[in-house]
């Protein structure tokens, strides 16, 4: 897999919303690499994707520069910071996961020993006690590549996989809240296309939460729990395609009934594939890929 570019007439803008007052800040504007998916670091700065590498985006408006961090293939936009606040867990596009310190340096490759051949692990949570991973597995099923794509989590050191969920029925976006104790993500194992759920980290007690006909991905929980996001494509969407118009939705004290649209963005893919929330809970970040209006007839 190749990193993706922009198209000619398209930019990256990088956006903080700020649930409490409703106020979106423009941070960045760029029409020279394709960035995605923010996490939010505790230095003032976001970490997105883009180009195969890692950036950083520092809150006061100062320039963005690349992480450097040698011994890893090119990224994708599933990685994750670590709650030590200077390490990152990143997946590359060899389909393994890897460790590295935001300073830069050398990465650690975690995953060698996948329990199914040729696993291939897209990272999106890291428990809060720092000890493991939630991460997507997807498998060869059928003579399919692509055909399983299941929540499976495993030890930062590599070691103790374990499958949560199982079946075709595909899974995205696994996160742990803030207490450890569940996992959230999405699924189209109730209704055939993609809605919010959680479980317990041992895979019981499996929960529905969003019931319409949006098609939802990536819940994200802040570490303080007043709220949660994710991303709402319009319904007939198949995965989560890039250039689409999406909507961010919040959700307040666990209503997830009563979630409500904070942004309407164009893009999907890369818009907050990770979690982009700021330390105190109050905003998130995320990335809209905007094209030129087309010329006047």
């Amino acid at each position: 897999m190749q990193p993706r570019t922009l198209d000619p007439g398209q930019r990256s803008a990088v956006w903080v919303a700020d649930v409490e007052t409703g106020e979106r800040r423009l941070l960045l504007q760029t029409r020279d690499v394709l960035l995605e998916a923010p996490n939010w670091g505790h230095d003032g700065a976001l970490y997105p994707n883009g180009a195969g590498g890692l950036w950083r985006l520092p809150l006061d408006g100062g320039p963005m520069t690349e992480v450097p961090i040698t011994g890893v293939p090119d990224l994708n936009n599933d990685h994750v910071l670590a709650p030590d606040a200077e390490h990152a867990y990143l997946s590359a596009n060899d389909g393994h996961l890897y460790r590295a310190r935001l300073a830069g340096g050398p990465a650690e490759q975690i995953t060698t020993a996948p329990p199914i051949p040729g696993l291939l692990h897209f990272l999106h949570g890291v428990s809060p006690d720092g000890e493991r991973l939630a991460f997507i597995g997807v498998a060869a099923a059928g003579g399919n590549r692509w055909g399983e794509a299941n929540v499976f989590t495993v030890r930062t050191d590599g070691t103790d996989y374990r499958q949560l969920t199982f079946g075709a029925a595909p899974a995205d976006g696994c996160e742990y809240d803030r207490t450890g104790e569940w996992l959230y993500f999405n699924t189209e194992a109730f209704d055939g296309h993609a809605q919010i759920a959680r479980m317990r980290v041992d895979g019981s007690e499996l929960e529905q939460l969003t019931f319409d006909e949006k098609v939802n991905w990536f819940p994200h929980l802040p570490a303080t729990g007043r709220y949660a996001c994710y991303l709402a494509f319009p319904a007939g969407t198949v995965g989560h395609p890039p250039d689409k118009w999406v909507e961010l939705m919040l959700v307040e004290d666990g209503d997830w009934a009563g979630a409500c649209p904070v942004a309407r963005v164009h893009g999907g893919q890369g818009t907050i594939n990770v979690n982009s929330w700021s330390p105190d809970g109050r905003s998130f970040a995320y990335v809209s890929h905007d094209r030129d209006a087309p010329p006047a007839a």
